[in-house]
């Protein structure tokens, strides 16, 4: 019986379970819930057998379901370097090539170095996922990530691309109700937007304004706390604080000054990441070189 099955429906189980949830799978398959529910009760009823579990909290596997989801993960592994290397058998880049970056360097920096590309290969098809964690390359859902860290997961190719530099950054509006600081203890009585308590996973040095000056275990306390690079920039672009920005995310904002130009945060290294299977394909090798032309001048 097994032979028979849809790859449709195996698709659509694959997701659920991957994701645990159907909500989640029908918005990355961009088809209904009530679609995916469908080829996943066909599919049970085919197997005769539950593969899932269904409570409040989202969907589990049964023992049957973990079987199939092995399965299912090596044949999404299998027709994804399939579709891959028809693709880059054609010799000229094209098709669809998927990009995983963080929320504010994905809608900053690379938003603004990406039009030469672009223009270069127009039968690249972009697809570009704006998200703050690390993106599971085993998946083979997308191509390549751009990532701040090194990264933790086994079997992948990893470029580093250059150092990323920070800085102090306010507002003309900020600065022309409280002034400039002049000197790191005088931030002690300024308005200060930061992550707070709020900082994601794996970037500790995003708060350095707090503690700059001081000792690590006694930090300023920020007027205002965002779990977000991008919302902490246009924080200070509305005039409600000083800030510790990665200086690449000014390029794309005219509101915002350097306070303290000497001072300056730890700086981190920028990666490009992508699975070993992935070595031999034209898009990423195209999209890896361009990204090191455009930073072979950093740091």
């Amino acid at each position: 019986m097994a032979d028979n099955l849809d790859w449709d429906k195996l698709k659509t189980f694959h997701a659920a379970a991957d994701a645990g949830s159907l909500t989640a799978a029908a918005e990355h398959l961009k088809i209904s819930q009530s679609a995916a529910s469908r080829q996943i009760t066909a599919l049970e009823e085919q197997l005769d057998t539950p593969l899932f579990r269904r409570h409040t909290r989202g969907l589990t596997l049964t023992e049957e379901g973990h079987i199939l989801f092995s399965a299912a993960r090596d044949m999404a592994l299998r027709i994804a370097l399939a579709e891959s290397s028809v693709l880059d058998s054609r010799g000229k880049p094209q098709g669809k090539l998927r990009v995983s970056a963080p929320i504010s360097l994905g809608s900053n920096w690379l938003m603004a170095v990406l039009p030469p590309f672009l223009a270069e290969y127009p039968k690249v098809n972009l697809q570009l996922i704006l998200e703050d964690r690390e993106h599971d390359l085993s998946a083979m859902d997308i191509d390549c990530a751009l990532r701040p860290n090194p990264s933790t997961q086994g079997d992948v190719i990893e470029r580093r691309l250059g150092t990323i530099s920070q800085g102090l950054y306010a507002s003309n509006t900020y600065l022309t109700r409280h002034g400039a600081p002049q000197s790191l203890e005088d931030l002690d009585h300024h308005d200060i937007v930061a992550f707070g308590e709020l900082i994601p996973m794996r970037l500790h040095s995003t708060n350095w304004v707090l503690t700059a000056g001081r000792k690590d275990d006694n930090p300023r306390a920020p007027v205002l706390e965002i779990n977000n690079l991008h919302g902490i920039m246009r924080a200070a672009e509305a005039g409600l604080g000083i800030v510790g920005l990665p200086d690449y995310m000014i390029s794309m904002s005219r509101r915002l000054v350097r306070v303290l130009p000497k001072i300056t945060g730890e700086p981190f290294d920028l990666y490009l990441a992508y699975p070993t299977e992935m070595r031999g394909s034209v898009r990423v090798r195209i999209f890896r070189d361009y990204l090191q032309r455009v930073t072979q001048n950093w740091g």
